[in-house]
């Protein structure tokens, strides 16, 4: 579980990140990641689309994407947001891999935006 510090709540930063952020695909997911201020910690959220199923499947889905996010929080560079869009086919999805490669990409997407500023 995400300390309430590490947690996305306000629709503000939700619009920030998948508005501003950098974005990566894959089959299932799509993730955002907003590289923000410094001296706050990394924050996560998640947006599942009803499209996936019923509240069941949903929430089912839910808590498997916050305990991958979990596993991958502390590659996440300070202050930046992380949104994890879960497409209409996730719920069957290989959540641990499939979530690893899209923070992973996100963050190699991040360094050489960052190298080349």
């Amino acid at each position: 579980m995400l300390a309430k510090s590490a947690r996305l709540t306000e629709s503000g930063d939700f619009a920030r990140a998948t508005k501003s952020g950098i974005r990566y695909s894959s089959t299932n997911f799509v993730g955002y990641l907003y590289l923000g201020e410094l001296d706050e910690p990394a924050r996560a959220g998640l947006i599942i689309s009803k499209a996936v199923g019923s509240s069941v499947a949903r929430h089912r889905l839910a808590r498997k994407i916050r305990h991958c996010i979990f596993d991958n929080y502390a590659s996440l560079p300070t202050g930046s947001l992380l949104v994890i869009r879960g497409l209409n086919n996730s719920a069957e999805a290989d959540c641990k891999s499939e979530i690893a490669t899209v923070v992973a990409n996100l963050v190699r997407k991040a360094k050489d935006h960052a190298a080349t500023k």
